[in-house]
């Protein structure tokens, strides 16, 4: 069978193209002993991986030149050598983005047929809610009748949060980039949602949080942070989870330096990644699937159709055009 991949061509400057992705056609190695071979249904795109297509040292390893992109993938067992892996089964893994894909098994996850969609395993009850899981719930840890912001909150991430956030009693302010995407917040039961392209932020905000902020979960960094700062309480607990305003900068942003407020705040600042938590996921796992199936928790997915679209689906990411999770639909 022919089997297509896409590569990294060139390292970006500034905001990602197309010209940045090539894609190579080759035949679909044969399958060996104690291996399956994978065909991919979904693929996850996602804002980290901006920072594995720039060289340099970074929580994870940075994509290689000529070589394939990877990262969530959803897929189906077309042939299989291994009993633990029978053919039909559905997986999920970290994976080259590729049509078909041989594997030895190691890192799959085979997913339940019966308790969610496959594609929420790149999503809600993927790496996405378990981000807004143990960045909410351990960091953050919001308090009954406290004040919770949460930027980019139309995000994959950020729409989990505010919803767990809910659940844990808190009131939710969240900022996204359209007024579609705010109307959509109000509707899973944000207090207030701002948009961020059309309001001042600094008004908005202190409008939307008279009594100030105590928990505040940062996806975007930039501006909207730099207001956040201006609003909070003694002992606010930050979640700093991305930076996507900054992401495509070819220099380094220069900004308000944040450190006396946090000071006379007493304010807990903690960064984390999502695979800190790496021996709790299942714990988390099992939570969020709970809420699902009970209800308490919604979600949203832009799906795009076409293996060939993945890079057109990844650079969307830039431009605000994904409400929830951006997923490719391969097959």
């Amino acid at each position: 069978m022919q089997n297509k991949t896409i590569l990294l061509a060139s390292r970006p400057t500034g905001t990602p193209s197309a010209e940045n992705f090539r894609f190579e056609t080759t035949e679909t190695l044969p399958l060996t002993a104690d291996h399956v071979l994978l065909k991919t249904r979904y693929v996850s795109v996602d804002p980290y991986m901006r920072g594995r297509m720039n060289e340099g040292k970074s929580y994870v390893a940075p994509f290689e030149v000529g070589q394939p992109i990877a990262g969530g993938v959803v897929a189906e067992v077309v042939e299989s050598q291994l009993d633990t892996l029978p053919i039909g089964s559905l997986v999920v893994g970290n994976l080259p983005w590729q049509q078909y894909i041989l594997s030895d098994g190691k890192g799959l996850q085979q997913i339940p047929a019966d308790q969610a969609p496959p594609s929420y395993y790149l999503g809600l009850l993927g790496m996405p809610g378990l981000t807004a899981y143990f960045g909410l719930l351990d960091i953050c840890q919001p308090k009954p009748g406290e004040t919770v912001v949460v930027s980019g909150a139309a995000g994959a991430v950020g729409l989990v949060v505010g919803q767990l956030a809910k659940i844990k009693g808190a009131r939710v302010i969240g900022t996204a980039g359209s007024d579609e995407k705010v109307a959509y917040l109000k509707q899973l039961g944000f207090d207030e949602a701002i948009n961020y392209k059309t309001a001042n932020i600094p008004e908005a905000l202190a409008a939307a949080a008279p009594n100030g902020v105590d928990c505040y979960f940062d996806n975007v960094g930039g501006a909207i942070t730099d207001a956040v700062y201006d609003l909070l309480n003694k002992h606010a607990r930050i979640a700093l989870c991305g930076q996507i305003s900054s992401y495509n900068d070819a220099q380094a942003p220069v900004g308000p330096r944040p450190e006396g407020k946090l000071l006379k705040t007493s304010t807990k600042l903690q960064g984390f990644i999502v695979s800190d938590y790496y021996t709790q996921w299942p714990e988390g796992t099992r939570q969020l699937t709970e809420w699902y199936q009970q209800g308490k928790l919604q979600f949203e997915e832009t799906v795009t159709e076409g293996f060939d679209q993945i890079p057109t689906a990844f650079l969307g990411l830039f431009k605000g055009e994904n409400t929830g999770k951006a997923i490719v639909k391969v097959a």
